[in-house]
């Protein structure tokens, strides 16, 4: 080819490629949705990830879609977003789907199954082990599709006011402990009570509850449970990670352009690993101030913890036998979970065991 001819074919493509983005990104909708969340705005993670999705979708489909986030209550109160999304009040809400185990105990699986999955088996579970299609096929009963979209990693196991030394001290115990977790302890003598973020400080300062769990250090730090109750415990059993879900109403899902769908599923997993990310980087200060300030760390008594491990087991056998999907997604996970462990336990439990005991040495 000539040099002319050639800077002339070079040319016309140049100009063909300004022409076609524009026209592409002409041919897509101009989209304005809302999301509600379960989370106050003083929560700059779990609230945060949420205006990090909205502006990753605005990036990712060059404005053409917006998401306006709204926090708990300023649109619904916050452990009803599934509600609100289910009947189309609005099109999406960020929520923890074991806040809705009272409508069916397999929601739970959504968020944590006590003494289920930690955070790296939770992915694993839902990309690869049939989480995401027994989960889909769960929301869909309920007009909703989703997709995972934060987690907390391990949580703590929460503030009391007094000390937990036998099982005899959860005897009529009143404690804040979000979802599924509250059935199992409920069986030890646990009063449980299920509270959105906002709600959970007063009742505490009040005395209307004896003791509350929320995530970590970082939010707990946040909400000020250490200025009444001084005993933080560990580990969450019943959180061994906390996942929250973009939920989109499925009319609304169905109806969208294909590139916008996949817009909402790469974002929400760009939030997965910026919430998962920013509390494994905020916990430790977190967690060094409050010891600074007076709080008292304190771990589970081991009868405690296998006598919570028995109910929940004895607990999973007896809903299995009333709702199949639960059992359904019960059988899934814990082969998933038991192959997870025999390969954790070999390289992340040698690996990060060792590293713990040389962490001052260095």
């Amino acid at each position: 080819m000539k040099r002319r001819e050639f800077l002339k074919a070079a040319g016309l493509g140049v100009a063909g490629t300004a022409v076609a983005a524009p026209a592409i990104a002409q041919s897509m909708p101009e989209l304005k949705w809302r999301l509600t969340a379960s989370w106050p705005k003083s929560l700059d993670t779990l609230y945060g990830g949420c205006e990090y999705f909205a502006k990753r979708i605005a990036e990712i489909t060059d404005n053409k879609f917006q998401i306006q986030v709204f926090a708990a209550g300023e649109i619904v109160p916050g452990l009803q977003v599934l509600d609100a999304v289910q009947n189309g009040t609005v099109e999406m809400g960020n929520t923890a789907m074991y806040y809705y185990w009272g409508k069916d105990a397999a929601f739970t699986y959504g968020t944590a199954l006590p003494f289920g999955l930690n955070a790296r088996q939770m992915a694993s579970w839902v990309r690869f082990g049939g989480g995401e299609e027994l989960l889909g096929e769960l929301l869909a009963k309920y007009n909703c599709t989703g997709v995972a979209a934060a987690n907390t990693g391990a949580q703590m196991g929460g503030w009391f006011r007094k000390e937990i030394k036998t099982i005899a001290d959860l005897s009529g115990l009143k404690f804040r402990i979000g979802g599924f977790g509250g059935t199992i302890l409920q069986k030890l003598g646990v009063v449980p009570q299920q509270l959105a973020a906002g709600d959970i400080y007063p009742a505490l300062e009040k005395g209307t509850i004896d003791a509350a769990e929320w995530v970590g250090p970082y939010d707990d730090e946040k909400l000020g449970f250490a200025k009444v109750a001084r005993y933080y415990y560990y580990p969450g059993w019943w959180e061994g990670c906390g996942q929250a879900h973009n939920i989109t109403n499925l009319g609304k899902w169905n109806a969208l352009p294909k590139a916008y769908q996949s817009a909402i599923v790469t974002a929400s997993g760009d939030t997965w690993n910026w919430t998962l990310a920013k509390y494994d980087a905020l916990n430790p200060a977190a967690l060094k101030r409050l010891l600074t300030g007076g709080a008292q760390l304190r771990a589970f008594p081991q009868e405690v913890m296998e006598a919570c491990y028995k109910a929940a087991q004895d607990h999973y056998v007896d809903i299995s036998k009333t709702n199949p999907m639960f059992k359904k997604m019960y059988e899934s996970l814990v082969p998933f979970r038991s192959d997870s462990y025999l390969w954790q336990q070999v390289a992340e439990m040698g690996f990060d065991t060792f590293m713990v005991r040389m962490r001052t040495r260095t």
